[in-house]
């Protein structure tokens, strides 16, 4: 009998597909140039050398429309691969971001024009998701059961690692050591975006990208129509909906506590903030790095403990706890190095939410994966408004604390809500990977 994985490729025995090896690559790439504007965007478009705007009106532009149009095209992502095939969505994202980019640059710009900025940043929005989140969607559908929550793990692994990690690590080094403006920072990640859309989008050869996920009755043309199927599902398959929320819930904290803590925990705050400005930026830089680290340790666990499992005790159960204590503990002892250990702990177990990339697909019929994946990624683009939006309504009622208690419920909630992710044979209860003569047999 042949010894499991002993004929598989080394890629393959860390969990990256052979087939799909390049898209992580690209999309690590792609997301590193998407994530060089995050930490400087906003200043760039209040200069007068750049785009002349009020600090309002560059936080409308950053935020606000280009938020709606990342929003919007998560779940398109899922719903266009079911018609068109992922590979195609991919392309589609790349030469999006190249083209409204070159727009921003060269037009926008330079004519300082507050809604021609808008409009144009605004439309580059609906580029990323389109890229990333279908090669998520491809590599879920065409990736072994028993592999999935492995290539979800490598997938957020390099996707968090170049969005915001690596790409602000590039925009420190372009603008310190290497001295160049801000504008020409802007056009390095536009290379670097163009190289990882060639690499993601043309080096990836796998036929099964260019096939529509669907049947073939979906992938006629008036099947266009299904581009809202993310929607009846909701009402179809309660799974599907409860999964939607789960991941809703699952980044939301983490988007509010970094738009909470420079006005709770940084200086000049009304309750005497004990953290610098660099050491709040440091916080989101340590927090971001552990949970790097582990997206792919939790994507292997899930596999071994069960996908359901991991998200229910370690995302929903973990995070309920991490939060509050996280708050809590900074504040109340004014400590950096506390402070830092709570978010590489929320980090760490924020994580444990990895799995549901695999889960939520595996609960449906092959005609709703996309449908499933695009509600899957629709929550993505969800929590970036739902954590801010927790922030707006419960801070001024009852300061940083009502909001970590908020959290903490919302984490409650999911918990329960995470036991309706099951199939009939339900995968999260079970370990998926197969036994040692079962994977010998299945090769």
């Amino acid at each position: 009998m042949t010894e499991p994985g002993a004929s598989a490729p080394w890629i393959e025995r860390i969990g990256i597909p052979r087939h799909l090896a390049w898209g992580f690559a690209g999309v690590l790439i792609f997301m590193i140039g998407d994530g060089v504007e995050v930490t400087y965007l906003t200043r760039f478009l209040t200069l007068p050398t750049g785009g002349g705007l009020s600090g309002s009106e560059a936080g409308f532009a950053t935020v606000t429309v280009y938020g709606i149009a990342v929003l919007i095209a998560s779940w398109f992502s899922g719903t266009l691969s079911a018609i068109w095939g992922p590979r195609r969505v991919m392309w589609l994202g790349a030469a999006w971001w190249v083209v409204f980019e070159i727009l921003f640059l060269a037009v926008a710009i330079p004519t300082k024009n507050a809604t021609l900025i808008f409009t144009i940043y605004g439309l580059r929005g609906f580029a990323y998701p389109l890229f990333a989140f279908a090669f998520l969607v491809w590599a879920q559908v065409t990736s072994k059961e028993h592999m999935r929550g492995t290539v979800a793990g490598w997938f957020w692994f390099a996707f968090t690692g170049g969005l915001p990690t690596l790409g602000s690590g590039i925009a420190a080094l372009a603008i310190g050591p290497f001295g160049l403006s801000l504008y020409d920072t802007l056009v390095l990640s536009l290379i670097l975006v163009a190289a990882g859309g060639l690499i993601g989008s043309v080096a990836v050869t796998d036929p099964s990208g260019t096939r529509p996920i669907a049947d073939e009755t979906v992938a006629k043309p008036r099947s266009l129509t299904r581009l809202f199927e993310g929607v009846d599902i909701l009402w179809r398959d309660k799974r599907t909906l409860a999964g939607g929320l789960v991941r809703i819930v699952n980044t939301a904290p983490e988007y509010g506590f970094f738009a909470m803590f420079p006005f709770t925990l940084g200086p000049g705050t009304p309750g005497g903030g004990f953290l610098t400005t660099s050491e709040v930026a440091e916080l989101a830089s340590i927090a971001y790095g552990a949970n790097i680290a582990a997206n792919l340790f939790f994507g292997i666990f899930g596999d071994f403990f069960g996908w359901r499992r991991t998200v229910t005790w370690f995302g929903c159960v973990g995070c309920a706890v991490a939060t509050p204590l996280w708050y809590f503990a900074s504040v109340g002892t004014q400590s950096f190095a506390v402070t830092a250990t709570g978010g590489v702990i929320y980090g760490i177990l924020l994580a444990g939410f990895v799995p549901l990339s695999a889960l939520m697909p595996s609960m449906v019929a092959l005609n709703d994966k996309g449908a499933s994946l695009a509600i899957l990624n629709l929550g993505a683009g969800g929590a970036a408004f739902l954590g801010p939006a927790i922030v707006t309504i419960f801070y001024p009622v009852g300061g940083g604390g009502a909001v970590a208690i908020a959290f903490c419920v919302m984490y409650v909630i999911v918990a329960m809500l995470s036991k309706f992710l099951k199939d009939a044979s339900d995968p999260g209860e079970q370990p998926v990977r197969p036994r040692r003569g079962e994977l010998a047999r299945s090769g």
